[in-house]
């Protein structure tokens, strides 16, 4: 049996996650440095990459995304504009304020982000000196699509920002290599295909390739990625209040505070702190999610970081809670996380196992 496997077998072989931190702080003892990074890859692959989930498999669903509600505002806005035969400026402005939701369905034919439109109404205005422009923020424009609806001149604005886009006439040429974003399959030839494709359907390789570049859920997943980012952190989050143990999470607004109140010096500050009451530091909590292994080897320098203040604190304990696939880059994403934080290492699945580690034992029921 190999050094490494014998390591190895001891690792996975300890009866708490106590012992298994003490055999992982042991590695530097009993390796030579050359040995560390596959010391600790065999750690990862075989204790920790295991429990990782595919969170790319779900999405957090939000109802205004769904299909019932489109399809009635395509409904209304395919009604205004004679299934959108080339609509005049006043047909889009009335569509709109008849029924505000259709701005979703005009501004999904067009391709755009709410900021986006909001940015195209604002140069409109800026281009054509005779027409009164108001601004409509990419804030104003959600709610309108969410049914408040708009003045006249908001409409107005909105109807011809639309209009413009459609028929290729807002921006300048495109420079080399580039593309408008105009010059997609339904407004490739402005409301004359956007008419076709209404009538006879979208060729399923069509819609196919819309996928293949703009990603399946790709818009809704752009706006809940700070719900899946704090997925982790809530999971955290509920495990300390029900166990009692006082926390302090930061947040923009409470980095100094934080840094003051217990000696912090990292910027920023670790997801969550632990403490003793008063203010003795005793651990913090690091959250990092990604399904991809670029992105989990770069965020695994944050431990390092976080090693090293630890250190500084005195061997304050630094605890990890990852997922997603990302993490199963084990030599040089997942093993550092092992070797940083001494294999204090938890996935959704195992994140109450920490209860069962030091110091959290002895900070239950202090809060």
């Amino acid at each position: 049996m190999t050094e490494i496997a014998r390591t190895l077998k001891q690792v996975v072989e300890a009866d708490s996650w106590d012992q298994r931190v003490e055999a992982i702080r042991r590695v530097p003892e009993l390796h030579g440095k050359q040995e560390h990074r596959a010391v600790y890859a065999a750690i990862a692959e075989a204790l920790y990459r295991p429990e990782l989930s595919p969170q790319f498999a779900f999405i957090q669903w939000r109802e205004e995304y769904g299909l019932e509600r489109f399809r009635k505002a395509y409904r209304a806005a395919h009604d205004a504009t004679n299934g959108f035969a080339a609509p005049t400026l006043d047909d889009l402005s009335a569509a709109l304020q008849g029924c505000p939701e259709t701005l979703l369905v005009f501004r999904s034919i067009v391709g755009y982000t709410p900021n986006e439109l909001s940015v195209a109404v604002r140069e409109l205005g800026e281009q054509d000196d005779e027409t009164e422009t108001t601004k409509v923020t990419g804030s104003r424009v959600k709610a309108i699509e969410g049914g408040s609806s708009p003045s006249l001149a908001e409409a107005r604005c909105l109807a011809k920002a639309v209009r413009q886009l459609v028929s290729h006439k807002l921006w300048a040429k495109a420079p080399e290599g580039f593309q408008p974003k105009i010059e997609k399959p339904d407004t490739a030839r402005g409301w004359e295909s956007v008419r076709e494709f209404a009538s006879r359907g979208a060729p399923y390789e069509v819609y196919l390739h819309q996928r293949h570049f703009g990603g399946a859920f790709r818009t809704l997943l752009d706006a809940t990625s700070s719900g899946r980012g704090e997925l982790l952190e809530g999971a955290v989050e509920s495990l300390l209040m029900r166990a009692g143990i006082p926390y302090v999470k930061t947040g923009s607004s409470n980095q100094k505070d934080i840094a003051n109140r217990f000696n912090l010096t990292v910027q920023p500050a670790p997801d969550f702190v632990l403490y003793e009451p008063p203010n003795h530091l005793r651990a913090m909590i690091e959250c990092k999610m990604t399904n991809d292994g670029g992105t989990a080897r770069d965020k695994a320098s944050r431990y390092a970081t976080l090693r090293s203040e630890a250190v500084r604190l005195g061997g304050v304990a630094l605890f990890a809670v990852l997922d997603g696939l990302g993490w199963e880059r084990v030599n040089d994403a997942l093993g550092p996380v092992v070797r940083d934080c001494d294999g204090r290492v938890f996935t959704l699945s195992t994140v109450s196992e920490m209860l069962s580690t030091r110091p959290l034992p002895q900070l239950e029921n202090l809060s």
